[in-house]
């Protein structure tokens, strides 16, 4: 079994932290919200919870990866008191990073497939009708799918196999720097339309009128659902990076910075998104199918579309696939530290599980699309989506806290003591109370909402 590795350096922690962080939460399913939500009243909410809820979680799943210095399993094991199960909690996040993946590399496969798509000039003349048939002719064709969920698995897998210096931190700064640049490309391009003015109104501006329409309850929960999500909390896919790290700084400093950067992204896909929609007269709450079909019919009005769909989707791909390696490598280290695996044999072992159980997701939209498991019209990518964002990453979340904050876990002094080792911002003590009464309220409630 080989030596623990640890990060060479401290931008390669935030940036690949960031690129977990960093995925189709921010890219489809934060603008999807945003739209459906009413809008600026919906972003305040997120960014007021990212910094209640997120933060404060991510802290304390870094904690226990640092002090514990392994995956999950293994880090609660060498911190939680003699006796207990804590560590049993480690079978979970292993389980609830490989449900990711099974539907993930799928998503991915879409992204990717539609940048081949922009670049060989498949939807030149597009129109409202044909990007709908072409987004369901590539769902119906299980042949596609399939090879485009099989080329990220293998790529991932490639990528993992170099290690963590020389294959994720090196990969994931180029690709995070890559995600930037296109980024603030495309954010330029989409304010200097003509409508922009009007989209970033609906975007940025709260309009609590507009808000109440939808409900604001509503709005609330799904701001703090989001905030939550966006992180991918509660499956150890942060904690594995804290183990990585040195004690150099202090946790609350380095989450807030990945919090920053993951939030960046999200609000900038919000600026790509909704100046064009309103400028191409599109609906920003056409909800899901705003990224597969509504916005190839944005772009084929634009001049130069076929170059803007092609960066844009270049740029969907790059924010999916950080966060298919950083979870690969939280599985391939699970496996090293539970079974005392090579990397080598762990990468093989762990790649074909993924590539076989990724086969159901792809499946469930055209020879298995009778299996509906969450009603008619659902399928498998809905059930395992639900699985783990409903169900893992609050009850994984609400795990973590515990540990941390009570006395039958970890404790919240040791806890403190880790995260303020180091140079930089520090928690105060004076929010135990928040940590231990009204913090775990919060995370039922969107367990609860979750199953509602």
């Amino acid at each position: 079994m080989e030596k623990r590795a640890s990060f060479g350096s401290r931008l390669g922690f935030i940036l690949v932290s960031a690129g977990c962080a960093i995925g189709i939460g921010n890219v489809w399913r934060f603008p999807t919200l945003t739209g459906e939500s009413g809008g600026g009243v919906f972003v305040l909410f997120y960014l007021l919870f990212l910094v209640c809820m997120g933060i404060p979680i991510l802290t304390m799943e870094q904690a226990v990866g640092r002090a514990g210095r392994g995956s999950a399993g293994k880090a609660y094991r060498a911190l939680e008191p003699k006796g207990s199960k804590w560590h049993w909690h480690g079978w979970a996040c292993l389980a609830g990073c490989c449900l990711l993946m099974m539907y993930y590399t799928t998503v991915n496969g879409w992204m990717m497939a539609y940048c081949f798509k922009y670049v060989t000039g498949a939807f030149a003349g597009t129109t409202p009708e044909t990007a709908g048939t072409l987004f369901n002719e590539m769902l119906a064709n299980p042949l596609e799918m399939g090879f485009w969920t099989v080329l990220t698995v293998v790529l991932g897998l490639v990528v993992t196999s170099f290690g963590l210096n020389n294959g994720l931190e090196r990969v994931g700064k180029w690709m995070m720097a890559a995600l930037l640049v296109l980024i603030l490309i495309l954010v330029v391009r989409s304010v200097t339309l003509p409508g922009a003015a009007e989209g970033l109104r609906f975007y940025l501006l709260p309009d609590f009128t507009r808000a109440a329409e939808v409900g604001l309850g509503n709005v609330i929960m799904a701001a703090m659902n989001q905030s939550f999500f966006t992180l991918s909390l509660g499956i150890g896919a942060m904690e594995i990076f804290g183990s990585y790290m040195e004690r150099k700084y202090t946790l609350p400093g380095e989450s807030a910075r990945i919090c920053v950067l993951d939030t960046f992204v999200a609000i900038s896909a919000g600026l790509i998104i909704f100046p064009a929609c309103f400028t191409f007269g599109v609906s920003p709450d056409s909800g899901p199918s705003l990224i597969f079909i509504t916005l190839p019919n944005v772009f084929a009005g634009m001049a130069g579309g076929r170059l803007w769909g092609a960066l844009f989707f270049l740029f969907m791909t790059f924010a999916s696939f950080t966060t298919v390696i950083a979870v690969f490598e939280n599985i391939i280290a699970c496996l090293m530290d539970e079974f005392r695996l090579s990397r080598r044999t762990s990468v093989l072992a762990g790649g074909l599980f993924i590539l076989v159980a990724s086969l159901p997701c792809v499946l469930g939209y055209n020879v298995w699309s009778a299996f509906q498991p969450l009603g008619p019209g659902s399928t498998v990518l809905d059930g395992e989506d639900f699985l783990v964002s409903n169900l893992l990453l609050p009850i994984g979340s609400l795990i973590y806290l515990l540990f941390c904050v009570s006395r039958w876990g970890w404790g919240f002094d040791n806890y403190l003591a880790e995260a303020n080792a180091g140079e930089g911002v520090k928690l105060p003590r004076w929010l135990k109370p928040y940590f231990q009464f009204i913090l775990p309220v919060l995370i039922a409630a969107i367990l609860l909402q979750g199953l509602l």
